[in-house]
């Protein structure tokens, strides 16, 4: 393109969305807010635009540099644990409720503060370094200057971009490519893109400009205007995978008006449910904190300034609800998320959301993709049955040897075998072929009923035009609308019988000799989800024959073929194998039977008024009475160990969804390979429904059924969320597995978020491509799978993993430990805290406080080292995955166990006082009879302090040690030896309060707790040893 070339603009009518699009601003249309207008883009001129368009820029981040600290600070304080000890430190500052120097308060919080802080900035900067890496992308882009290198943010509406690797050139001769959207929707299969027809007869200086979607060449003055309609065949999208080559397109659209970006929702800032129930009971031991308070209110008859007695109770007390709490918690998320990184059995698993590593203990719902999460999205041809013989993948090479005895005794100048010959005069007599002319026949047809297009492309050695003309087979690639039929064509491909050239209306096959066999192509009829088959009309320009092949799902081809007694019997045998079946048929026609029909088909395509159902009358007047052929077996490749993985996931009480934007018939195919419905179950298929009334009776029909799977359609889903949300959700929550199909990004987020409201379970979503982002977002914990549709959803998913089997260890061991751990540590914690304030409130009660930071520096390491407690090995967790179901109760932290965690604190806050008591027993009574009551009345208690918190602290520390499983022998004794070493240090400084009655309390207690935790052991008890 030289520098006088004129530019004109291209306008360019936005198309509406209902969903919201949002700019970098909520108050500004700069970025293309607000009301949706037409637009003009002007060719190589961004800066000449009339409006303003969002920068081509991805953002994955939850805050921005301004937002950062406040949204932070927000969502900690939102929470009724947090909320308690801000106020709890700020109350400090009043002098009638200072109950000691401020930092006692102020350095608790502001450590889980800061670790709260550092873990998100490094999260932030860790998702702000991926966003820069996939934003500074270089691309080529076409100006006046000549092409110029920009990054990916640079680019702007209006731009002429230089995409390599993308079009195959002259497809078709006309330009066409195909297109792939598994990025976008998760369909797999190949669309066809067309360029616009004008520009490809334009010559080179010629410039066009669109204007509300028609294209308007560049004429010379006095020529009237020519417009060219667009629509969505013209358009390419970001995300997207096309063949090999290079096209110069014009960019329309950036940044948040992608379509990609558009599939995916907001980041959200997740929560952990245990987190939540932890807040729940903080709530209650709030409400028992002021129940006490005002107890101790009461006992002196209200006296006073009662209500700022209320207020410093509820200070003294404050321990109750334990700051150390939440820093144990949110240090114990860290090291659960440390050892999931460093395991060696599920290498590169990466953990971008260290805050809920426990979620994954509680999973009810697995949500999964199918196209590169399940299946390699690789299509291997497994069987070809004629019948009454069958050919696996250890009996291919008697194919090859059919097909290659076939076609030597044509081309070389032999005449065709008799039965041959007589198979190919239309309305012969049957006559008994022999299993060779049978397998050729078979090959043949499918090699012959497809859409697949070879093309060829330069090696390196060979150039593509060289290669196209010698056909060569180092060169030559496969294209088609699905992987089934490249499969099926590189089958044919393996027997002899090479598809090696095709356009619009002629096709070339090559024989094991080395013959070229040259087809027309007379008539195609693509497969449609309502025929559920293909067909093609082709003459053999060797022989003048025409013959009508046709091949389809075994439900319809069924009534088309001539009777046989063996069709419905071998497809379901296959179907049980997971096999994609296809069932290949043929009929000869006449010259003067494919006139008739021509005329007639020409007839229906040009009616106005029910043009589809004409068409299809009179295609189905070709279709009957077709000779079987064969039927073929194509298997979509699963991913390593999917079955023994969904089968874990099964007996651990999780329920498996697979949502896939793919086609009904392969989404079943593979819902039976993976055994996501096991042998003995039925498949409920939900027919298609428009209405309210259809989905009425649909349901009604799938709920007279039990144990059994659902099959049903984005569409279906669609009407029935509409009309029957509760009924449909109630009967889906029912069903052992579901299977939806051609479902869009955002109906399987829709999915994720009803069956959180609907179930109140926990929900886990994996995917590997970009229409998986929605869906993992929304999920309680979502779970990208590095695979070859990129990394999108993996950088989007709170943990990433690189194949499907090892979520099955990443729930049933790291999960299942995570959680168990985070409830013992949650509960000892609030133990520690309940024994002190026990003792606090019998003895210590008025206006003086024991600090428990006395008892937590002694026990910090042993209620720590919990986050290390294993009840059996990994292996064994592996092995028993119904240990996983005890969890989705929720027993480990539930409000009977937080109960009976208290009585025990409680019981044994007493039992250490009952034992110091009579050591201090007259004193007390001295004290209560005083009238005056203040500090130096408890003197006295220095004595009794460290002789009782030295009991306790040995209660706990002997409570922890039996309750601790850790299967090693020497580990559970280190924390033990850190505590003891702590208290041994503190005796240099507190040596006054070493007293010999110390060692008999001690000792009466070691024979004491000799049996403590020994009752209600585990119902696996008998699998930890």
């Amino acid at each position: 393109m030289t520098d006088n070339i004129p530019l004109q603009p291209v306008r360019h009518k936005k198309r509406h969305d209902n969903k919201r699009r949002d700019g970098c601003c909520p108050w500004s249309r700069c970025c293309g807010g607000g009301d949706f207008r037409p637009r003009t883009v002007w060719l190589g001129h961004p800066e000449k635009r009339e409006q303003r368009y969002p920068r081509n820029v991805i953002n994955n981040q939850k805050y921005n540099f301004f937002t950062f600290l406040p949204g932070v600070l927000f969502n900690q304080f939102k929470y009724f644990f947090n909320l308690y000890f801000l106020l709890l430190a700020c109350s400090q500052f009043v002098n009638e409720l200072r109950l000691g120097a401020l930092y006692t308060y102020w350095v608790p919080l502001g450590f889980v503060l800061i670790i709260t802080i550092v873990r998100e900035a490094v999260e932030e900067m860790r998702c702000f370094l991926r966003d820069k890496e996939v934003n500074s992308q270089i691309y080529s882009k076409l100006s006046t200057r000549g092409t110029v290198k920009v990054k990916s943010s640079g680019i702007q509406v209006g731009d002429l971009i230089i995409v390599e690797k993308t079009f195959f050139p002259d497809f078709y001769h006309k330009g066409s490519c195909f297109l792939r959207t598994d990025q976008l929707d998760g369909e797999t299969d190949w669309k066809l893109r067309l360029p616009v027809a004008c520009t490809q007869r334009l010559p080179t200086a010629a410039v066009s400009f669109i204007h509300d979607s028609f294209i308007m060449p560049l004429k010379e003055d006095g020529d009237p205007p020519v417009s060219e309609s667009l629509s969505i065949e013209n358009t390419l999208w970001a995300s997207t995978v096309i063949a090999s080559g290079t096209v110069v397109g014009v960019v329309i659209y950036t940044g948040k008006e992608l379509r990609s970006v558009m599939n995916t929702s907001n980041p959200r800032h997740k929560i952990g449910l245990i987190d939540l129930e932890v807040n729940c009971l903080t709530k209650i031991l709030f409400g028992a904190l002021v129940v006490v308070s005002l107890v101790m209110v009461a006992l002196q008859h209200f006296a006073g300034r009662w209500y700022l007695q209320i207020f410093r109770f509820l200070l003294l007390f404050s321990n109750i609800v334990p700051i150390s709490l939440r820093v144990n918690l949110d240090m114990g998320k860290m090291v659960f998320s440390w050892m999931i990184k460093k395991d060696s059995k599920i290498p590169g698993t990466v953990v971008r959301a260290s805050t809920i590593p426990e979620q994954l203990g509680r999973i009810s719902y697995l949500l999964t993709d199918k196209t590169g999460t399940l299946t390699q999205n690789e299509m291997v041809f497994r069987r070809l049955h004629l019948g009454t013989v069958a050919y696996g993948m250890d009996s291919m090479d008697e194919v090859q040897s059919h097909v290659f005895s076939a076609y030597t005794q044509v081309f070389p100048g032999f005449p065709p075998p008799h039965d041959l010959q007589a198979s190919r005069a239309p309305g012969a007599s049957k006559v008994r072929k022999t299993i060779s002319s049978r397998v050729h026949e078979a090959v043949k047809a499918i090699a012959l009923v497809h859409n697949v297009t070879p093309v060829y492309e330069s090696n390196g050695v060979t150039d593509q035009a060289e290669a196209e003309q010698h056909y060569e087979d180092t060169c030559r690639v496969y294209q088609a609308s699905s992987p089934d039929e490249v499969s099926l064509v590189q089958w044919t491909e393996s027997v002899g019988l090479t598809l090696v050239g095709r356009d619009q209306s002629s096709m070339q096959l090559r024989t094991p000799s080395g013959q070229i066999l040259n087809f027309t192509i007379l008539q195609a009829f693509p497969f449609t989800y309502e025929s559920k088959r293909m067909g093609i009309i082709v003459r053999d320009e060797s022989t003048g024959e025409i013959t009508f092949y046709l091949k389809g799902a075994d439900v319809v081809m069924a009534g088309i073929v001539q009777y046989n007694d063996w069709l419905e019997e071998e497809c379901g045998n296959m179907a049980r194998e997971g096999l994609r079946v296809l069932v290949v048929a043929k009929k000869s026609l006449t010259v003067e039977q494919y006139q008739d029909f021509e005329a007639r088909y020409v007839q229906a395509k040009l009616s106005v008024h029910d043009r589809s159902l004409k068409v299809a009358t009179v295609i189905e007047s070709l279709e009957m009475e077709m000779e079987l052929l064969c039927l073929t077996g194509v298997e979509d490749q699963l991913q390593a160990d999917v079955r023994p993985t969904l089968e874990i996931l099964r007996n651990a009480g999780i329920k498996v969804w697979m949502l896939t934007g793919d086609k009904l018939e392969t989404a079943t195919c593979t819902a039976k390979n993976a055994h996501l419905v096991t042998r003995n179950q039925d498949i409920h298929v939900f027919r298609p429904v428009t209405t309210r009334s259809e989905a009425h009776l649909e349901l009604n029909a799938f709920r007279r059924k039990h144990d059994c799977a659902l099959v049903i359609s984005g569409d279906s889903l669609e009407v029935c969320l509409k009309y029957y949300e509760y009924e449909f959700m109630e009967l889906a929550c029912q069903c052992p597995a579901i299977v939806c199909c051609r479902c869009a990004p955002t109906q399987k987020a829709q999915i994720v978020r009803l069956l959180q409201e609907r179930t109140g379970k926990l929900t886990c979503a994996v995917g590997d491509g970009g229409n998986d982002v929605s869906m993992i977002q929304e999920a309680d914990c979502g779970v990208g799978v590095e695979g070859k549709e990129g990394k999108q959803a993996s950088l989007a998913a709170d943990f990433s993993i690189t194949q499907f089997k090892h979520l099955g260890r990443l729930l049933m061991v790291h999960g299942r430990n995570s959680y168990k751990r985070s409830a013992a540590l949650s509960q000892f914690v609030i133990h520690r805290s309940l024994c002190i304030s026990t003792m606090q409130g019998h003895i210590l009660s008025f206006f003086f406080s024991v600090p428990h930071r006395y008892s937590t520096i002694y026990t910090m390491f042993p209620v720590f080292s919990l986050v290390l407690d294993k009840d059996v090995k990994s292996e064994v967790a592996m092995l028993y995955p119904e240990l996983y179901k005890d969890l989705l109760k929720g027993r480990p932290l539930s409000f009977k166990t937080f109960l009976i965690w208290v009585l025990i604190s409680i019981y044994q806050g007493k039992r250490i006082l009952w034992l110091f008591y009579p050591m201090v027993r007259n004193k007390l009574h001295s004290v209560s009879n005083s009238v005056e009551l203040n500090i130096n009345n408890f003197h006295f208690f220095f004595q009794g302090r460290p002789l009782s918190f030295k009991t306790f602290l040995i209660w706990v520390l002997i409570s922890i040690y039996q309750g601790k499983r850790i299967l090693w022998l020497f580990y559970p004794m280190v924390p033990e030896l850190l505590s003891l070493a702590c208290y041994i240090a503190s005796l240099v400084f507190l040596h006054e309060f070493i007293e010999e009655i110390f060692l008999i309390v001690t000792s009466c207690y070691l024979m004491n707790l000799t049996h403590v935790n020994k009752w209600n052991p585990p119902s696996y008890s008998k699998l930890t040893s």
